[in-house]
């Protein structure tokens, strides 16, 4: 098969196109031939060295999310069948023409999606719904703030919240991105270049927040929480160390929270799959989801991916091919 292969710790020149062998699926695992391929900002990590793949991974094909047709199973497999169509959250090895996914990280392919929009799903319908809902606890009629709407995650988390009765304000860095989240169902976007978020929204009160830049956005985001509010983490690229006014803290009684979705195990994945079927896979067959795609690549091409991503202008997620 071919894959795109990590050569060494660097920019995006090192990825390069290799032939691999086939790998083949064991136990409850599933063998997808891929159509396509999802870019995160952890293959770009992975790819500078500062992500390494946890075992049984391979350690030098990135890629966390995929779509296809499943090729062949293992012995234990009883969900799927060769020839069903799925997309899934692995934890790595996605760019790749094959790839393997135990069966629970699965999920059957919306009728009314195609390959290039189902294997935009996986990563950030999982992302949103284990932090959003399960870790944030946000509820119907609930005031919810993503930043960084224009990302995967954040139209991902717009739609969403939207959909199960929350209030949307999202961060954006230019008005044409806050135009795309308005359309998605956000009530309101600020943007982060000429307005101060903990200003515009120090009156509102917002009861969740998730949160991938941290740095000094921690005490913006303590002070417009309102009591028994919720602080959900999922990446921190302005800083690991921000300072914290623990008074505040514990006036309000608010949570602070994270994760990440890659080292967590294969029971914990397999209930959270078990839950988008039941909540969210409904919404995509009623049409009430947009999968957004900003653009799609050829795989010889993943390094121009990678630069386009890394340049933060898009809106959406951007696709490698596979056809």
């Amino acid at each position: 098969m071919k894959a795109i292969v990590i050569t060494k710790p660097g920019g995006p020149d090192v990825l390069q196109v290799q032939d691999r062998e086939d790998p083949a699926p064991t136990g409850d695992e599933v063998l997808i031939e891929v159509k396509a391929s999802g870019l995160n900002r952890a293959d770009l990590i992975q790819r500078e060295g500062n992500y390494p793949a946890p075992p049984g991974v391979p350690a030098d094909i990135p890629g966390l999310e995929v779509s296809g047709i499943v090729k062949s199973c293992g012995p234990a497999v009883t969900a799927w069948k060769p020839g069903d169509k799925v997309c899934a959250l692995i934890a790595g090895g996605g760019y790749a023409q094959y790839a393997i996914a135990r069966e629970g990280q699965c999920l059957p392919i919306p009728p009314n999606f195609n390959f290039l929009e189902a294997a935009a799903l996986p990563e950030a319908i999982s992302t949103v719904w284990s932090n959003v809902f399960q870790r944030g606890a946000l509820r119907a009629g609930e005031n919810f703030l993503v930043h960084g709407g224009n990302s995967g995650i954040g139209t991902a988390a717009i739609q969403l919240a939207k959909a199960f009765g929350a209030t949307v304000y999202t961060t954006v860095g230019s008005e044409e991105k806050g135009r795309i989240c308005l359309s998605l169902g956000a009530h309101r976007v600020i943007n982060y270049k000429t307005e101060d978020f903990g200003e515009e929204l120090k009156g509102v009160g917002i009861d969740v927040i998730l949160d991938m830049v941290g740095g000094d956005y921690l005490q913006k985001n303590i002070r417009i929480l309102r009591e028994e509010g919720r602080l959900v983490y999922i990446n921190s690229v302005a800083g690991n160390t921000p300072n914290i006014n623990l008074h505040q803290l514990m006036v309000k009684r608010l949570v602070i929270t994270g994760s990440t979705l890659r080292s967590r195990d294969y029971a914990w994945r397999k209930a959270l799959s078990a839950e988008l079927r039941e909540n969210v896979l409904p919404l995509f067959a009623a049409g009430g989801y947009k999968a957004l795609i900003y653009r799609t690549f050829p795989y010889s091409e993943a390094a121009e991916a990678h630069r386009l991503m890394a340049a933060g202008q898009h809106t959406g997620k951007i696709m490698l091919s596979w056809e």
